[in-house]
């Protein structure tokens, strides 16, 4: 039966590649040619096409003004997805219109609406699991799941015969429109996004296609078919909304009997005992090939050697406002010297232990322990983490950090020794600390991969002379980032002149395979050069690695009743500003505890006005109050106590009225610039 072409995409499974279509019928012009969006084919009536793959091309965006915007994935821009309120009735339907699979961007997480009775166990209404893969068998299948938010973990599986009212989550993960075309597109159905971030990519003409566009968009698919015929090896690029009628003619046709096209990941994923063969590049024009690669694949036949992991570093440019990213070979032959790196944490400072070294680092902020046991931090104090292991803790089979550690603070310096002390400082301490670097060798990529945790922070003191350019060496300085496995094929020319490390993900062509080579193949590995990746491709190699992080800890609670501390004296600057008058002096602000109207009164000694604030149930320490303002501190940091004593949680996470603080922060203010004129100030 014939039908449309856009009616056998929106129907296709891609699982059934490849399919023999013959055309029935269409609208021709011009000797059956058709050119759209930079595609161009010549299909007649009774033309046969092998479809090798199917792919998203654009989408077709609705806005809220129901304005329509075709985008295509190669968009630079981040999205949020937004749940599909429409509810899957059965686990068959959840199988045929979602990708699921072991892959994490492929795995949805559903919200049960009813009870289900299984042999594992009771899955309750309103239990949350997420499909973690999915088995086919002739009888039909089954998934596999995990019950999220449950400990301990529970697995189950549920056969595609399951009925159900199955809800999608949420999810709060930010995806390029390339990865939801690829993962999270359902058959049937529409997905609505949410742009959140726009990525810079130069040369790209449709960077601002969604300037002025805000709110939820309706993305439909538009598909494009790659296919080819008997007598030809060149690839066709078919869209799936051209205008033809097609039959489905694959029983009654041999797909071998047509030329077969494979991509650069269909030759990764064959086996070792596959290589080396000779392959054809099909495509005339390949697409993001840098100018090493154009090179060898101008001769258009090549041989492909080996399949493998190449070890790759990522890094981010240091000291300027555009952020560029780079991949760079473990084969880079420059020399790298260290940079101070910064540390707005302990926890972030305890991380950085390394075994091979001790940390000296000096602390630009400072921060007052109210726990017994842990020490204070001010501006300018020194601290040496001595070398040793991360620690962390585990709690029920679950890593997590310690609530502080120990290190070495320099409490003074005579006749050139140091004097040290042992002190515990609290992971959630902020103290902002910047490294001391007083190491003036220059390393390698892979002596620092090897010795330092990562990341790290470098600049490059010699550059690397078997480069033509080094793009590294003009950097103000690199932040190491990590390493990562990067698929690659080891491809040369005939000749073996030129042999080069070919990535899988970031190369696009298609080869033919011709036949198995039987010279000898180099041990060695081939040349790889730095890569200038795009922003989009950053996030998408970041999301992709593996954490092995483990989460910072929760502040600790504060004490109920806090040890006294012996006052301070004032400043000279407020002791002067105080004889001037008394109420210019940091020690004359204070705030009563609430009344049982809960309002705060504010006098206007200026004007004789009075205000009321709403306030929260809460109080300010009149004390601490007085003692941080004293010490010039930010209001940000006036601790804030609440009286329950039946409170038995372990952590303190009190909040304040936005209101009440504003008014108290511009009071605060205008006292600090009065102050600093020599004029009294109002009083609270």
């Amino acid at each position: 039966m014939a039908t449309t072409l856009h009616e056998f995409t929106q129907f296709l499974d891609p699982k059934m590649f490849p399919r023999v279509l013959q055309i029935q019928s269409g609208i021709y012009f011009q000797g059956c040619v058709y050119e759209m969006f930079g595609r161009e084919c010549s299909l007649s009536t009774g033309d046969l096409l092998k479809i090798i793959e199917i792919t998203i091309t654009r989408f077709t965006a609705q806005t809220s003004s129901n304005t329509e915007i075709e985008i295509p994935v190669e968009y630079p821009g981040l999205f949020k997805l937004v749940a599909d309120s429409q509810p899957y009735r059965s686990i068959q339907e959840i199988a045929d219109s979602m990708k699921v699979s072991s892959h994490r961007l492929s795995q949805p997480v559903f919200l049960s609406g009813l009870e289900m009775k299984l042999a594992q166990g009771v899955i309750r209404e309103g239990d949350i699991f997420r499909i973690t893969g999915v088995t086919h068998e002739h009888s039909g299948g089954h998934v596999q799941c995990e019950l999220l938010h449950k400990e301990p973990k529970f697995c189950f599986s549920l056969s595609f015969s399951q009925q159900g009212h199955f809800v999608e989550c949420q999810d709060d993960q930010f995806y390029t429109l390339k990865e939801i075309a690829e993962w999270k597109t359902s058959k049937g159905r529409q997905r609505t996004v949410i742009e959140v971030k726009t990525l810079p990519k130069k040369d790209f003409i449709y960077s601002n296609l969604l300037e002025n566009v805000s709110g939820e968009l309706k993305l439909t698919p538009v598909y494009e078919l790659k296919a080819v015929t008997r007598l030809s090896e060149k690839i066709m690029l078919i869209p799936s909304n051209l205008d033809v009628e097609v039959v489905d003619v694959t029983e009654q046709f041999d797909c071998d009997s047509f030329v077969q096209p494979s991509s650069l990941m269909d030759v990764f994923k064959r086996p070792p005992e596959f290589f080396p063969v000779v392959a054809k590049v099909s495509c005339d024009k390949p697409f993001k090939l840098s100018p090493e690669l154009e090179t060898l694949f101008h001769s258009k036949q090549v041989i492909i050697h080996r399949a493998f992991y190449a070890k790759r570093i990522l890094a981010s440019e240091m000291g300027r406002e555009s952020t560029r990213h780079f991949l760079i070979p473990e084969s880079y032959n420059g020399r790298f010297k260290r940079r101070p790196r910064q540390f707005p944490t302990a926890y972030d400072l305890e991380r950085a232990r390394s075994e091979t070294e001790k940390i000296r680092v000096v602390a630009t902020r400072e921060f007052e322990s109210v726990s017994n046991g842990l020490a204070s931090v001010s501006a300018g104090d020194e601290f040496i983490v001595t070398s040793g292991k991360s620690c962390a803790l585990s709690h029920n089979g679950t890593k997590r950090a310690a609530d502080a550690f120990q290190c070495l603070k320099v409490t003074e310096k005579s006749n050139g020794k140091e004097v040290k002390e042992a002190v515990r400082l609290p992971m959630c301490l902020e103290g902002g600390f910047m490294e001391l670097v007083k190491d003036k060798r220059q390393y390698t990529m892979a002596e620092i991969c090897r010795w330092f945790p990562l990341p790290f922070n470098v600049k490059v003191s010699v550059r690397d002379l078997s480069l033509k350019m080094d793009v590294l060496a003009g950097a103000p300085g690199l932040h190491i980032e990590e390493e990562i496995s990067d698929p690659c094929l080891l491809i040369s020319n005939t000749e073996l002149s030129e042999i080069r490390e070919v990535p899988v993900n970031r190369t696009d062509l298609t080869l033919n395979i011709k036949q198995h080579w039987d010279g000898e193949s180099p041990e060695c590995s081939g040349s790889s050069t730095i890569e200038d990746i795009s922003e989009d491709c950053y996030y998408t190699l970041r999301r992709y690695a593996v954490s092995t992080i483990t989460p910072p800890p929760r502040p600790p609670k504060k004490p109920k009743d806090p040890p006294p501390r012996p006052p301070k004296m004032l400043s000279s600057r407020s002791e002067s500003a105080n004889s001037e008058n008394s109420s210019c002096s940091p020690q004359s602000l204070s705030v009563e505890p609430f009344k049982h109207d809960d309002f705060m009164q504010c006098s206007d000694s200026k004007n004789g006005n009075d205000k009321k604030i709403p306030s929260s149930p809460v109080t300010f320490q009149k004390p601490t109050l007085q003692k941080d303002l004293a010490k010039g501190r930010s209001l940000d940091d006036i601790t804030i106590t609440k009286h329950e004593d039946d409170d038995n949680d372990v952590h303190d996470y009190e909040y304040i009225d936005e209101d009440q603080l504003d008014s108290i922060r511009k009071t605060y203010q205008e006292q600090n610039i009065n102050v600093g004129k020599g004029k009294p100030s109002n009083t609270i």
